[in-house]
């Protein structure tokens, strides 16, 4: 029991810890001392409803429908413009390369 919850804490951290738009505003409103308290709440509050929404939307959804779980898995990352670069870089059988791919020197 408590592993899970201790894994989903660290989870939700990480994702909060990491420097996006959200906390480089929070950081920016705490050096101005412009309501801080207000934005912390409110950054609080959308954080949790979020994490809570997404977290039992996906468990329903990926029990009620089970290819969505692999669609989830690979989707992102066959439709990143990273993934286009990963995948046109990926070893093929063949010696041939796509304009523009990668070298293998």
């Amino acid at each position: 029991m408590w592993t899970h919850a201790l894994t989903g804490l660290l989870a939700g951290l990480a994702l909060i810890v990491a420097i996006g738009a959200q906390n480089a505003f929070v950081l920016r409103q705490g050096v101005r001392r412009e309501h801080v308290g207000l934005v912390v709440l409110v950054c609080l509050l959308s954080d949790a409803v979020l994490i809570a929404a997404g977290t039992a939307g996906v468990g329903v959804l990926v029990t009620a429908v089970p290819w969505l779980l692999e669609a989830l898995r690979w989707g992102p990352c066959c439709g990143s413009p990273l993934s286009a670069t990963v995948l046109a870089c990926w070893p093929r059988p063949s010696p041939a390369r796509p304009p523009g791919g990668c070298s293998t020197a």
